[in-house]
């Protein structure tokens, strides 16, 4: 089935600017409230929120077999269920009504008003019921850092690194939408000379700058997923901040790692990104060395050129960008996740997120966590008003931002954002 929505030359009839992550060519998929309390499911063109529970009841999506209550609900849990020839389908349709040559709706004021709203007027929500979340740790330099901070330089990468997609199931109920605040969390850290454990707010809040993809129904229990037919059951990416408390984790993680330094919060941006939207920006990922197993071996163009970039911003103060990374670092690919993930037989159900783990490039601007940034804490960040941060303060705002630009269209992800709040 063709990919008409990806069409570069397409213009729509609403009013939207060139630079907007959200071009006719990327039509994502949402959750948001209306100012009458309405939950409906939506997708985003410029700066207008569009409601596909009110088009489907209109009519506009006859021919394409879904269900009356497909979009009038408060998660895409269903619809992303229905699979990858209906949600192209869906985005192909949608993309054909909002096209600038196309009058159905474009000249029906009634119709327009009922399913048409300006961003302002919404409040989004988490797009998805998650069930079950899997954070892995997957860029080479951001585990080179980490190894080489915490360890040997010399022997920064664990021996089973190479050879797979190392992960941890994290926790999907502090899963939050972007724009809902981080209270800095509490908990233990390292004994002192006392050999007694500290306990109090973290003082080394840290952000992590990842990607998460969404999957649907995969596979029954027992049957691995082959590394062919991933990105089949991969319905789409957000933008992903795994908040770390570096302290709190320091102390606890051993023997079984990440727990109470990662589980109060996790925000990720509202928009998910189809996987055909992002089609044409593919690229190919890191040379691996040595060779996966069979099982993780797949095609080229396995990864993605997308820009990623974090900012701080301290309260009544600008912004400062700290960050510019791109998702095409990443040395194991979703694919490879997804097929390493089932591979022993877990299933994976709709609404499930995968996390990228932290995305670190080649230089030190590329860094994606202030653990890096800073080096530990040595070397202190400058911001724009003269401050500087070894990590995240109490007050600041973490925005991270994505898109992918090709032919003159952008595809982008908004933001993701989340202000830091004091320790209860």
């Amino acid at each position: 089935m063709p990919h008409n929505a990806n069409n570069p030359s397409r213009k729509t009839w609403l009013e939207i600017s060139e630079q907007t992550d959200f071009p006719i060519q990327n039509i994502p998929f949402g959750v948001f409230i209306t100012k009458d309390y309405i939950v409906t499911i939506g997708t985003r063109i410029g700066d207008y929120v569009i409601d596909l529970g009110a088009l489907h009841q209109l009519g506009y999506f006859d021919g394409i077999d879904l269900s009356d209550a497909v979009f009038l609900q408060d998660s895409l849990n269903d619809f992303i269920s229905e699979g990858k020839k209906t949600w192209r389908l869906v985005r192909n349709r949608i993309s054909d009504i909002f096209e600038i040559n196309n009058p159905r709706l474009q000249e029906n004021s009634k119709h327009k008003a009922a399913s048409i709203f300006k961003i302002e007027d919404v409040e989004m929500q988490l797009p998805v019921d998650i069930g079950d979340y899997t954070d892995f740790y997957a860029s080479k330099e951001h585990a080179t850092n980490v190894g080489s901070l915490f360890r040997d330089p010399k022997n920064a990468l664990l021996p089973n690194w190479l050879h797979l997609p190392v992960g941890y199931h994290g926790r999907s109920s502090s899963i939050i939408c972007s724009g809902t605040p981080v209270i800095r969390p509490k908990g233990q850290s390292k004994p002192n000379e006392s050999g007694v454990p500290g306990f109090g707010p973290s003082k080394l809040l840290d952000f992590e700058l990842e990607m998460a993809f969404i999957t649907t129904d995969a596979n029954a229990l027992g049957t691995p997923v082959p590394i062919e037919e991933a990105e089949d059951y991969i319905f789409g990416l957000v933008l992903f901040n795994d908040w770390s408390a570096r302290d709190i984790q320091a102390w606890e993680y051993v023997p079984l790692g990440p727990f109470l330094g990662k589980s109060f919060a996790s925000t990720i941006s509202p928009w998910i990104v189809t996987l055909d939207a992002l089609e044409p920006f593919r690229v190919e990922g890191p040379n691996q060395e040595p060779q996966p197993l069979p099982y993780l071996q797949h095609g080229e163009n396995k990864s993605f050129d997308i820009n990623l970039q974090v900012a701080i911003k301290p309260e009544n103060q600008d912004e400062t960008v700290v960050c510019n990374s791109n998702f095409k670092y990443m040395y194991w690919s979703m694919a490879q996740q997804l097929a390493h993930h089932t591979v022993n037989g877990c299933n994976i159900r709709s609404g499930d997120m995968m996390g990228s783990g932290t995305i670190s490039g080649p230089t030190k601007d590329a860094y994606g966590s202030m653990l890096e940034l800073s080096w530990r804490g040595q070397h202190p960040l400058k911001l724009n008003d003269g401050s500087e941060r070894k990590f995240i303060k109490d007050h600041d705002t973490v925005i991270m931002r994505a898109y992918a630009q090709k032919n003159g269209v952008r595809i982008g992800f908004g933001e993701c954002s989340g202000k830091v709040l004091p320790a209860l």
